[in-house]
């Protein structure tokens, strides 16, 4: 894990669809717009990051939005995320919580991490030796789905049954 090396802020630039696997990938990409990290997600964290994005309400809470209603109830602040490190082709991420003047790290996929900073207006950060060992990763810009029609038909698209059981 990062042990408090440099560490770079980014924004989510865009989800993509991997043309190979059709996976969704989340781009991130530095605050200069420099260096970019693409992080392959499954559909359902891609949507929930694509929820918060389009700013589309859902009748229910979904996993994301009852962690921040979690974290608003105790009166945690979501100091930053940060992807901190890539073994074996995953990533792996921390939330640092700031709760009741403590700091407090939680282990978090890269996924969960991103939707929960959006939510919660935190800062992305990544480890910049995360972004040197991933520079090999290739994302086409022609595949990238941005504020197209095409990323809106694909949530428009989005049935609740695409997520299973949802209790209501």
């Amino acid at each position: 894990m990062d042990k408090g090396g440099t560490r770079i802020e980014m924004k989510v630039d865009g989800l993509t669809l991997d043309p190979v696997t059709n996976m969704p990938i989340i781009i991130l990409k530095d605050l200069e717009g420099r260096r970019t990290l693409p992080i392959w997600v499954g559909i359902f964290e891609a949507n929930a990051i694509a929820l918060e994005m389009e700013k589309i309400n859902t009748p229910r809470p979904m996993t994301h939005d009852l962690i921040r209603n979690i974290l608003d109830g105790i009166d945690a602040k979501v100091k930053y995320v940060c992807v901190n490190d890539l073994r074996d082709n995953t990533f792996y991420a921390e939330i640092g919580l700031i709760l009741h003047g403590m700091d407090v790290k939680v282990d978090s996929r890269p996924s969960d991490a991103i939707a929960v900073a959006l939510r919660m207006k935190a800062p992305i950060m990544v480890s910049l030796k995360v972004v040197e060992e991933a520079r090999s990763f290739d994302v086409r810009p022609e595949n990238q789905i941005g504020e197209t029609d095409q990323w809106k038909g694909w949530l428009d698209n989005i049935k609740p049954s695409d997520f299973g059981n949802i209790d209501q």
